[in-house]
């Protein structure tokens, strides 16, 4: 259908130091909703959506969902939003549908992707007796994850609008440009969006949330820490030598993430390259964060069992060295950066759903 279109703006007289960041959100209905939700939502969201992100103005349209190629689970939802956002060319989009929000064995009612600038609602799961005055909330509390809200309070009006107005502002496509100077006029220019998009993403939870890989790595790690010829290689390693083999085992665990879930996008047209750029620029870094987090666990739990394990006159009869604290830290590096390298494996273990609802989704 052709979309509807509602301008959000506000008139209240008062002059703004600077102007008010244009914001145009897509309201996805199912056929069977839109009736019910569609002009209610038109008619009171501009307020709604203007009392809780001052400093943004607002433009609404509407669609109806495409039947006609039915996702089978919650994250297929998100995506098959974020693709008709794209389509349409809106700045964020929310789909409000009939169907219940299944991700494995959980059902949610609302799952949003902040690098997407997207989200989907569950009218069923908001409640039996769900009233309009609740899914208009939920869509608000949608788009505050895309802006970077924090729901318990925290965050300037200014940075909001601020991050709103990189996500409405294009920046210029020259053709000529190659990938790597286009891509850093995307970041340059969208910093707080970029960073906005990693806290959401919250990406110090991979690691709990990604079992498989915690469970190999952690295997790994006891394994290797009673080996005494690992106790010879890290007697001999020079610091150097140690920040490297975390470098590499980082990113060994980062790109079997990225690449075997399909994080990385290509855009299918050049007016989606400056997102695509934005989303494989937030997935990179919050999978890297997380794995660096995983890395200093497995560093502190292998620090733990090394003072617990190894006893120290074995471990100077072994090396030749005395078995003081600088040595049981090396130990525990090289043992923490061999666990990580082992969760590159358990990373190929876990679904591919599993691995990208964990890195760029926030369910309720």
């Amino acid at each position: 259908m052709t979309p509807s279109h509602r301008d959000a703006a506000s008139s209240s007289g008062r002059t703004d130091p600077v102007p008010a960041a244009p914001v145009h959100l897509g309201l996805i209905f199912a056929p069977d909703l839109a009736g019910r939700y569609q002009e209610h939502l038109l008619a009171d969201l501009p307020a709604l959506l203007e009392s809780r992100f001052p400093g943004v103005q607002w433009t609404l349209s509407t669609a109806l969902e495409d039947r006609d190629d039915p996702a089978e689970d919650a994250l297929g939802l998100l995506e098959a939003t974020r693709d008709r956002m794209l389509d349409e060319g809106w700045d964020i989009a929310v789909g409000i549908t009939d169907d219940v929000l299944r991700q494995g064995r959980h059902t949610y009612a609302k799952q949003v992707s902040a690098v997407h600038a997207a989200g989907v609602i569950s009218v069923p799961a908001l409640g039996v007796t769900t009233t309009r005055a609740r899914v208009a909330e939920a869509v608000v509390s949608a788009v505050g994850v895309v802006l970077g809200v924090d729901p318990d309070g925290g965050g300037s009006p200014e940075a909001v609008a601020e991050r709103a107005r990189q996500l409405a502002t294009d920046v210029e496509d020259r053709q000529e440009e190659n990938v790597t100077s286009y891509t850093a006029r995307v970041l340059g220019g969208n910093v707080r969006l970029l960073l906005g998009m990693v806290r959401t993403n919250r990406p110090w939870l991979l690691a709990v949330r990604l079992s498989k890989s915690l469970t190999v790595a952690l295997a790994s790690g006891v394994l290797t820490l009673v080996t005494t010829d690992l106790w010879l290689l890290s007697s001999e390693y020079s610091p150097l030598q140690m920040t490297l083999l975390g470098l590499v085992s980082m990113g060994a665990v980062t790109g079997a993430l990225i690449v075997g879930a399909g994080l990385w996008e290509q855009a299918r047209r050049d007016g989606e390259r400056e997102q695509v750029t934005l989303f494989n620029a937030a997935t990179v870094l919050t999978v890297l964060i997380g794995v660096i987090v995983l890395h200093l666990l497995l560093f502190i739990a292998s620090l733990g069992g090394a003072l617990l394990l190894v006893d120290a006159d074995v471990f100077t009869e072994v090396t030749g060295e005395v078995a003081d604290l600088g040595e049981y830290l090396k130990l525990a590096w090289l043992v923490g950066g061999l666990a990580t390298l082992g969760g590159a494996l358990g990373a190929g273990l876990e679904n591919d759903d599993v691995v990208r609802a964990a890195a760029y989704t926030r369910s309720d």
